[in-house]
């Protein structure tokens, strides 16, 4: 996918994804991420990585709108991350509430995503 002048814009019920160039920007319908979600959310965004390409530099999970995500919800995340990681891109988590943040850092997720807490961290953190 080349890089348009205009962000490219995917948007489903259960995830909003946009590309800017450089960053995919993948926006989690809320507010649960289970069992079913889980499943769909992570076909759509592999599809979407795979069209990025190496061009992607950032792979950016928004959970602002979500406030439970099941196992599998959390296996979705690292299934995405480990797609993005080849192409070179870096993954970022923000948005999280102050449970999923309790739960990502019981489960080590720090280890493999960079967690941001502000937009302004965020802006910050992937400017081209």
């Amino acid at each position: 996918m080349s890089s348009p002048a205009e962000p490219t814009v995917r948007k489903t019920p259960l995830v909003e994804m946009t590309w800017n160039g450089y960053a995919l920007i993948v926006k989690l319908a809320g507010p649960n991420v289970g069992q079913r979600e889980a499943p769909i959310i992570g076909a759509e965004v592999d599809a979407m990585v795979k069209s990025c390409g190496k061009a992607m530099k950032f792979m950016i999970l928004d959970l602002s709108d979500v406030q439970f995500m099941s196992s599998l919800g959390l296996g979705m995340c690292i299934n995405i991350r480990n797609a993005a990681a080849p192409l070179g891109a870096k993954p970022i988590i923000y948005g999280l509430t102050k449970d999923l943040r309790a739960l990502m850092s019981m489960m080590k997720i720090e280890r493999i995503f960079q967690l941001v807490d502000t937009r302004e961290q965020l802006n910050a953190l992937v400017r081209a």
